[in-house]
Parts: C-alpha cells; sequence; structure tokens
C-alpha cells in the first residue's frame, strides 16, 4: 500500500535556470542541475519537457532525458538550453537519484513567464545571475 510507503524529502539539490549568450548570438537559457548536499549523489536521471500556449493553441515540447553518472558536494552540471522562443512556457524536470543507496526524487517546474530579471538571484555555486529552485 502506499499510504505504508515512507517517502524521504529531498533537500539541497536544485535546479537553475541561466541566462547565457555568446557575442553577435540570442541569449539561452541554460538548465543547471547543483548539488547542494555534503556527499556525492549518483546515477542522475533528468526528464525534461515544456507545455503551454502559442498563439492560443495547447502546445507542448519533446521530452528530453539526460543521465549524470555522479554530482559530488557543491558540484554542478549544466545539461540543457532553452530556446528565447519557449520562455513563455512552463517548463518542467523531473530529478530521481541515488543518495544512501536509495532512489529519490523531485519534480521542478518553471512557470510560464517566470524566466525573467525580475526572478533572477545570484547563484553562489555558478558565479551567475539566474532563476533558482531548490
Amino acid at each position: 500500500m502506499l499510504k505504508d510507503i515512507k517517502f524521504k524529502k529531498v533537500n539541497n539539490v536544485a535546479l537553475a535556470m541561466v541566462p547565457e549568450s555568446k557575442k553577435g548570438e540570442d541569449t539561452l537559457w541554460y538548465s543547471y542541475i547543483i548539488n547542494l548536499k555534503k556527499k556525492t549523489i549518483f546515477n542522475i536521471l533528468i526528464n525534461s519537457k515544456g507545455y503551454g500556449k502559442i498563439n492560443d493553441e495547447q502546445r507542448k515540447t519533446s521530452t528530453l532525458r539526460y543521465f549524470i553518472e555522479e554530482l559530488k558536494p557543491d558540484e554542478f552540471k549544466r545539461f540543457e538550453p532553452i530556446d528565447p522562443n519557449l520562455l513563455h512556457m512552463a517548463h518542467e524536470f523531473w530529478i530521481s537519484f541515488q543518495e544512501n543507496k536509495k532512489m529519490l526524487d523531485k519534480k521542478y517546474i518553471f512557470l510560464p513567464e517566470t524566466l525573467n530579471d525580475d526572478n533572477m538571484v545570484e547563484i553562489p555555486s555558478l558565479n551567475k545571475k539566474g532563476v533558482l529552485i531548490i
């Protein structure tokens, strides 16, 4: 029974979206996973998708999947660019990983229109400004 299973809350694994651009190119928002724990996490699986309305028509992006073998304490990994034309959509990331030989997971959602200057903070691990969910 599901009521008998104790689900452990995921803490100290963050997801950040950071705007980055090269000279003469459009700004892309890159997704980063950040391990804020004091221990390494392993076998990280990331599913990402976008959804929302474009011209009053419901749309969704392809589901993309990423695998990261391990992230050491205070380490980060950049894994996906977001095209500026898709910033008005919601971006959902479902992250699963192993910690202490147990599988944990957490869903992170950047709601439509939240990827903007008003929501940016300094992200110490990256030494960059971006939108952060912990």
